[in-house]
């Protein structure tokens, strides 16, 4: 279910009969055609295990299951919208990011000391909360929400990407990521906040990373 960006703010989704998509509640900005939308329970396509996981780690976020045959515009709070193609692998990004994605695509969670769960890796680190992050597999769309915009940066086996994991929206690929403190690192920048961590990310995929480290 293709999603066309009308500018950086607001994307348009084709809506077809027999298909479904997921958004974000209150993500709906205007729709044309026979469009319903109704409040999904069941944690989308990752069904209960997915919202249980996600109840667990004081991280759901309430969905809308699309349908019927027209174009909806999608936004939300004036965020940078972000469109990411999944062609079969998994994309990783927290769960208050998502703004809408293909139905066709399988969604669940992911325990942050096996894969993914950045935010939830640095706020176990502080707080012991936030254990999961959300995962998207298959093929399809997702747009995703960021702060001042959102730049792609390749990682390869000779290229590791290290990321202030403020600034981390996504990432998809054969990719491990390793938080570290960083001592000195933003005190050097003038920003001795005590949030010293950076995040490493290795292997072979893709990190999306916003304009701005500022919380949605």
């Amino acid at each position: 279910m293709p999603f066309r960006e009308i500018n950086s703010k607001v994307v348009e989704a084709q809506v077809a009969p027999g298909q479904k998509m997921f958004s974000q509640r209150g993500a709906m900005l205007a729709y044309q055609g026979e469009v319903s939308f109704t409040p999904n329970i069941s944690g989308g396509q990752g069904g209960v295990m997915s919202m249980i996981g996600r109840r667990v780690a004081n991280e759901a976020t309430p969905l809308m299951t699309v349908e019927g045959s027209g174009t909806v515009l999608f936004g939300h709070g004036g965020h940078h919208i972000q469109v990411i193609n999944l062609a079969g692998d998994t994309l990783y990004v927290e769960a208050d990011r998502l703004l809408a994605f293909d139905g066709a695509l399988t969604q669940g969670t992911m325990f942050m000391g096996s894969q993914g769960g950045v935010m939830g890796m640095v706020r176990g680190q502080v707080s012991g909360q936030g254990l999961f992050t959300t995962t998207l597999k298959g093929h399809g769309a997702v747009a995703v929400m960021a702060h001042g915009g959102v730049i792609e940066l390749p990682i390869t086996p000779q290229r590791p990407v290290h990321v202030d994991p403020q600034a981390y929206v996504a990432h998809h690929g054969d990719v491990r990521n390793k938080l570290s403190t960083a001592l000195g690192w933003r005190d050097m920048v003038g920003r001795g906040s005590g949030e010293a961590f950076q995040l490493e990310l290795s292997g072979n995929g893709a990190v999306y990373v916003q304009a701005s480290e500022e919380k949605l």
